[in-house]
């Protein structure tokens, strides 16, 4: 079993930015792939970002490329998920997820065995 605690979560004015964090514990494993996912009310969840640990490849929703980055600590078995340039839009739970290997599609939620319980993100204009 894994257990992922998010935090990082906040209110946050147009513009601005956060950093979420992912901490990962119980059975870590190097080969998981990584991933933030969020849902916006009244919508579906949606795929973010991901960071392969093993190799460190990154992915990146389209609507969050280049604004968003995903990064990993190994050794603190935590993954963060660096939020530039935030908008209104950006507004949701994000949730970390975890999958181990091998993961067919990494934007999609059925790929994923382990969830936190989430972290809001409120953007005010």
């Amino acid at each position: 079993q894994v257990q992922l605690v998010e935090s990082g979560g906040g209110l946050v004015q147009a513009g601005g930015s956060l950093r979420l964090s992912c901490a990962a514990s119980g059975r870590t494993y190097s080969r998981y792939t990584m991933a933030w996912f969020r849902q916006a009310p009244g919508k579906e969840r949606q795929f973010v970002a991901a960071i392969r640990w093993s190799g460190g490849h990154t992915y990146y929703a389209n609507s969050v490329k280049g604004r968003f980055t995903v990064s990993g600590d190994s050794a603190k078995n935590t993954v963060y998920l660096q939020m530039n340039s935030l908008g209104p839009e950006d507004t949701a739970v994000y949730y970390c997820a975890a999958a181990v290997p091998p993961i067919s599609t990494i934007t999609s939620m059925r790929s994923y065995d382990y969830w936190g319980q989430g972290t809001q993100v409120i953007v005010s204009t």
